[in-house]
């Protein structure tokens, strides 16, 4: 089945946490009922901390900023302006493989990020993207990945740093892993490159990835 695809806020418009989360709630409800056609939300969200399942209390930032509990898997991240967030509300055409659609997103976004000249790489036992670290330095993960599946419909999904400030990333240990660091597309470059000059690529790789896996 096609997949439609839906720029939600991009740019100058950065959408509120809970409003895009109540977003996909309606559409994954409506995927779920086969009243709507499997969608994949992109957009930037207003600055905001979000803890999945796993997050404890030594994840939370130092600096007591609040932090929105979701259902997602994963520990804390951040999700901010710079950062092209993508959340496929699709019905997997099996349920079981949940492993191959995670690998699906990170898979496109590689394709991506690959283009500019950024080697780019799955780590085992490690959901997102990496930039595999050179000469003893740590690896860098580029895009996170953090999922919901409930009666197979997908929800959440990636979040790809672009230009987003990293400072944000100081007040936490994102996703729990304190042996890797964090990185852009434009540190690595040197040069910006925001979600907007990113988005129509990422948007075909899923298409591409992603729609045989979809009922």
């Amino acid at each position: 089945m096609a997949i439609e695809f839906e720029r939600v806020g991009l740019g100058t418009e950065y959408i509120p946490y809970m409003q895009a989360w109540d977003y996909q709630i309606q559409l994954h409800d409506a995927v779920a009922a086969d009243e709507q056609t499997p969608k994949v939300l992109f957009l930037e969200h207003a600055a905001v901390y979000t803890a999945g399942k796993r997050t404890e209390p030594e994840d939370l930032p130092l600096d007591g900023t609040p932090v929105v509990d979701v259902d997602r898997g994963g520990k804390l991240t951040w999700h901010g302006p710079g950062q092209l967030i993508g959340y496929p509300i699709v019905k997997l055409r099996k349920i079981s493989a949940i492993r191959l659609y995670v690998e699906t997103l990170e898979q496109a976004l590689i394709n991506v990020v690959d283009e500019y000249g950024i080697p780019t790489a799955q780590v085992k036992g490690r959901s997102g993207v990496w930039v595999p670290g050179a000469e003893g330095e740590q690896d860098r993960k580029i895009a996170a990945i953090g999922i919901r599946i409930n009666h197979g419909v997908t929800m959440h999904g990636f979040a790809l740093n672009c230009s987003n400030d990293l400072n944000a990333y100081d007040q936490i240990i994102p996703c729990g892993i304190t042996d890797a660091g964090v990185t852009t597309i434009s540190k690595e470059l040197g040069r910006e490159i925001s979600p907007s000059d990113v988005v129509d690529r990422v948007q075909q790789e899923l298409e591409r990835l992603l729609t045989p896996q979809v009922v």
